[in-house]
């Protein structure tokens, strides 16, 4: 899980200036759970819809094998519209396998925590505004030198057929 979460230290009462740290899931749920911190915000819903998951492949992949990712697509949207249909305590058990060092109860913490962030999109069509949020993000980070057109790099077609 990829969320990331701002964490305030128990301890920061005692500083001068606040302790904060950027965590993942389950790390974030395991230190509030321990009293180790306290999650105070959280990036995705505070920043806006930023893609944190996204796939790639070559235009010549695609143009010569449109069935696979169409075929791919489709299941990541079928994942989509499970999580969008089903309860955290469903979506827990079912992806418990994939997260064997974490228990159940703190699985359905996060993914609850998820569910009530709106975490999840409806669907799998990257947007040119989430897109130039990500590239301001980029930019501001001094990772991405130079911009690139939404038209030129993302297509959105498969997408949009999988709906």
């Amino acid at each position: 899980m990829s969320e990331g979460i701002v964490v305030s230290s128990p301890f920061s009462r005692w500083c001068s200036k606040p302790l904060f740290s950027v965590e993942f899931e389950p790390h974030a749920t395991s230190l509030e759970q321990k009293g180790d911190g306290y999650v105070v915000a959280s990036l995705g819903r505070d920043s806006g819809y930023v893609p944190y998951t996204a796939f790639s492949a070559k235009a010549s992949y695609i143009k010569e094998n449109p069935e696979v990712i169409q075929a791919f697509t489709n299941a990541l949207q079928k994942g989509m519209d499970y999580v969008n249909s089903h309860t955290p305590e469903e979506i827990a058990k079912v992806i418990k396998p994939q997260f064997q060092e974490t228990d159940l109860d703190t699985l359905t913490t996060i993914i609850t925590r998820y569910h009530e962030q709106d975490t999840w999109k409806e669907d799998l069509i990257f947007s040119e505004d989430a897109f130039n949020l990500l590239q301001n993000i980029l930019e501001e980070s001094d990772v991405l030198s130079e911009r690139v057109p939404y038209d030129v790099l993302v297509d959105t077609s498969f997408a949009e057929k999988a709906k």
